[in-house]
């Protein structure tokens, strides 16, 4: 196949899974928001984690929150943090506890009750991001996950889940990133109009 022919075709993918999951995840795209929301209005905070391009969105994504989401929406900064930002942290949490609790670790000192852990994984099977969503579970912070494929396991670990049904990761990390802004937009309209942000 010509790589224009693929390139089209790469596209065209990313396309059609943006398009199922618009038809298939609004309602458990409103119940994250609804949850990230009380958890804002109530001194909350939002977490995220993941591992390489999900670590990567977990920072975008809490950046945003912290900074700006979008230009000409001017408002206060909202408590978000990326667990995958201090490399001393990951470091020494890998080193003496083990790289499946580089994300648990942290969360038991910095979550609280109400608080909102996202966790992100294509595969749906990072050992490390489960056992912060259950851990956070366990600490009454509400779970929200970004997966792949079925989902399995993490998905039992989540109270809301927005599965993006593929097995292809490039093609999962451009739906997640595009389910996180859509997220934050509708969040930030909320907390803008409230006058919580």
């Amino acid at each position: 196949m010509m790589e224009s022919a693929r390139f089209a075709a790469m596209m065209e993918k990313s396309a059609a899974l943006k398009l199922r999951i618009a038809r298939e995840l609004g309602d458990a795209v409103v119940g994250v928001v609804e949850a990230c929301e009380r958890s804002l209005t109530q001194g909350g905070k939002l977490m995220f984690c993941g591992n390489g391009g999900s670590a990567a969105d977990s920072q975008h994504l809490a950046t945003e929150m912290l900074v700006r989401l979008r230009p000409g929406k001017n408002r206060r900064s909202i408590a978000a943090l990326a667990l995958t930002l201090d490399p001393a942290l990951l470091t020494a949490g890998g080193n003496d506890f083990g790289y499946d609790s580089v994300f648990e670790r942290p969360l038991r000192g910095l979550g609280r009750e109400g608080d909102v852990l996202f966790g992100i994984t294509t595969s749906g099977r990072s050992k490390n991001v489960i056992l912060a969503l259950q851990a956070a579970r366990e600490m009454g912070i509400v779970t929200v996950g970004f997966l792949g494929g079925d989902g399995k396991p993490a998905i039992d670990a989540c109270d809301h889940a927005l599965v993006v049904p593929d097995t292809e990761t490039a093609r999962i990390q451009e739906c997640h990133i595009a389910i996180g802004h859509a997220v934050l937009e509708l969040l930030e309209d909320r907390l803008i109009a409230s006058g919580h942000a």
